[in-house]
């Protein structure tokens, strides 16, 4: 069982083509808030990412922004966080906000979107940390994505097991109750020797 007291949300800079996906955002940023949790995020006030952290804190969350020295003024800094930190670049931003959050969740987003959720997936697989990872799909956004990995673990690159662990909701409440009900599954290197 998980016991998430932060999540760690990835999502664009950019707002997206359509309007559900800001909708989304700042649901799923008032439902992490609502639960009792925080919100970890990259920072800024724009797009998709200044959505979700606005919501969090109108609904009187916690919310802590990690965002490189580079990108302060580009990202447009929030201003109304609970906290926000200054780090000196993108790979200290990704290790702060790893370390600060519980489970991961990705909403739409593009190329830093995916960068991002990769990592993190990666790690779960290494058994770098155990935190749940999520993709939130709005309207199908995900799907082409979820066929890809399917491809992974049909053509053997990836094991079932972190395919099967991958949480993909489609609603916050379904998004929060399964964060409460995930299991870690057992890292890459600690599976059992196949017999010869």
């Amino acid at each position: 069982m998980s016991a998430v007291t932060r999540v760690t949300v990835f999502t664009g800079s950019s707002p997206g083509a359509s309007p559900a996906y800001r909708a989304a955002a700042e649901e799923v940023g008032s439902a992490i808030a609502a639960a009792g949790m925080g919100v970890v995020y990259g920072g800024g006030n724009v797009g998709l990412m200044g959505a979700v952290a606005t919501a969090a804190s109108r609904a009187g969350g916690e919310v802590i922004g990690v965002i490189p020295t580079a990108l302060v003024d580009k990202e447009l800094a929030h201003e109304d966080l609970t906290r926000l930190e200054v780090v000196d670049n993108m790979h200290e931003r990704k290790m702060r906000m790893a370390n600060l959050g519980g489970a991961f969740v990705a909403l739409p987003g593009g190329i830093g979107t995916l960068e991002e959720f990769f990592e993190a997936w990666t790690w779960l697989q290494l058994g770098i940390h155990d935190k749940p990872i999520a993709l939130y799909d709005v309207g199908g956004f995900w799907r082409p994505l979820l066929e890809m990995i399917d491809r992974l673990v049909a053509e053997g690159f990836v094991a079932a097991h972190f395919r099967d662990a991958l949480i993909v909701a489609e609603t916050p409440e379904g998004l929060l109750a399964q964060l409460e009900a995930w299991e870690r599954p057992t890292p890459k290197w600690e599976q059992p020797a196949a017999s010869a």
